[in-house]
C-alpha cells in the first residue's frame, strides 16, 4: 500500500486487491489508564496477521494530566507517565508500543483531546508523536485533520480501479444517550457531498447504517439514466473503558451507560458485471466490529 498527501487533511491510499479491508479506529486514549490495552493489541495484531491498513479518527490521546489541567487526577495516570516531563513521557513510550504496528498506520486524525493541548500547551504532541514514530520505523504515517478525507483507490483487476472516498469528523456534543449517534450521521448527509463512507468518532458508541441517494449518472453509450448511490455511515467506538462497575466516577456521575469497546473493519469488495454488453463497476462497502 502506498498513502500519498494532497493537503493537510485529504489522504490517499493506493491499494491493489478486489476486497480491501481498513481497520477504523478512535478514542483509543492510549496513556489513559482505563485503556483497554489488552483488546486493543488484539485487534492491532489481527490487523498486523492479515495486514489490514489503520486509519484513526482522533483522540489517539487523552493527556489529560498536566499540572494545569482542571481535569486532572492522580488516579488516572500510569505511574510510568508520572514525571516532571510528562508529555514528552507519553509520547515516547507511545512511540516503543506502537511501533510494531508504524507501517499499517496510515492517517492519525485529530480529536479534542489533541486540540486541547495544542490550545492551552502550545505544543503538538500527534505531530511529536507522528515524526519520532517515522523517524525509527522509517514509515510515512500522517497526521490529518479534525476532519477531512481519505480516498482509497483500489486497483482491483488489471488496471480497473475504483474510486472511494471516505469522510471523517472526529464528532461534537455529549452524543445522544437515546439515539447513540443516529442524528449525528444524519446531520453528515445535509453537511457533507460526495463521500462512499462517512466515519464519526467522539461519542464512544459503535454501529454502522447504510443509506440510498437517488442520482442521475452519464454514459457516452446509454447517455443519462437514474442509478442508485449506496452511502455507508458509522460510529467508532473507544477503547477507554470508563463505566467499571458504575460505583463512582465523572462517567457514571452523569448518568453515562457502559459503552462498546472497539472499532470496525470497513470492507470495500468491488467487481465487474456484464450489462448491456459493457462491463459495469459494482460496489458493496460494510463494516462490521472486531470479532476477535
Amino acid at each position: 500500500m502506498i498513502v500519498k498527501k494532497h493537503s493537510s487533511n485529504v489522504h490517499e491510499l493506493q491499494i491493489e486487491g478486489k476486497e480491501v479491508k481498513i481497520a477504523m479506529l478512535s478514542d483509543i486514549h492510549w496513556d489513559n489508564p482505563k485503556c483497554d490495552r489488552k483488546t486493543l493489541k488484539r485487534h492491532l495484531d489481527y490487523c498486523l496477521e492479515h495486514t489490514i491498513p489503520i486509519h484513526i479518527n482522533g483522540d489517539f490521546f487523552c493527556l489529560m494530566q498536566g499540572r494545569a489541567d482542571r481535569r486532572s487526577s492522580k488516579s488516572d495516570i500510569l505511574q510510568e507517565h508520572n514525571k516532571a516531563n510528562y508529555l514528552d513521557a507519553v509520547v515516547e513510550d507511545a512511540v516503543e508500543w506502537w511501533s510494531p504496528y508504524a507501517h499499517l498506520i496510515t492517517v492519525i486524525g485529530y480529536g479534542n483531546h489533541e486540540t486541547s493541548i495544542i490550545k492551552h500547551l502550545e505544543t503538538d504532541p500527534l505531530e511529536y508523536f507522528v515524526k519520532i514514530l517515522n523517524y525509527k520505523n522509517n514509515t510515512n504515517v500522517y497526521t490529518g485533520g479534525y476532519g477531512g478525507w481519505f480516498i482509497v483507490n483500489q486497483v482491483y483487476c488489471s488496471t480497473r480501479k475504483s474510486n472511494t472516498r471516505i469522510k471523517y469528523f472526529h464528532g461534537s456534543g455529549g452524543g445522544g444517550i437515546v439515539t447513540k449517534g443516529a442524528i449525528n450521521l444524519t446531520r453528515a448527509l445535509e453537511r457533507y457531498e460526495g463521500f462512499d463512507v462517512f466515519t464519526l468518532g467522539h461519542i464512544h458508541e459503535n454501529k454502522a447504517r447504510n443509506d440510498v441517494r437517488d442520482i442521475v449518472t452519464h454514459n457516452s453509450r446509454l447517455g443519462y439514466r437514474m442509478e442508485h448511490k449506496n452511502l455507508h455511515l458509522m460510529v467508532t467506538g473507544a477503547y477507554k473503558e470508563e463505566y467499571g462497575d458504575g460505583s463512582k466516577g465523572w462517567h457514571t456521575e452523569r448518568g453515562a451507560p457502559p459503552k462498546p469497546v472497539g472499532g470496525r473493519i470497513l470492507t470495500i469488495n468491488v467487481f465487474d458485471r456484464e450489462e448491456d454488453k459493457k462491463k459495469r463497476q459494482i460496489k458493496h462497502i460494510t463494516s462490521t466490529e472486531f470479532a476477535i
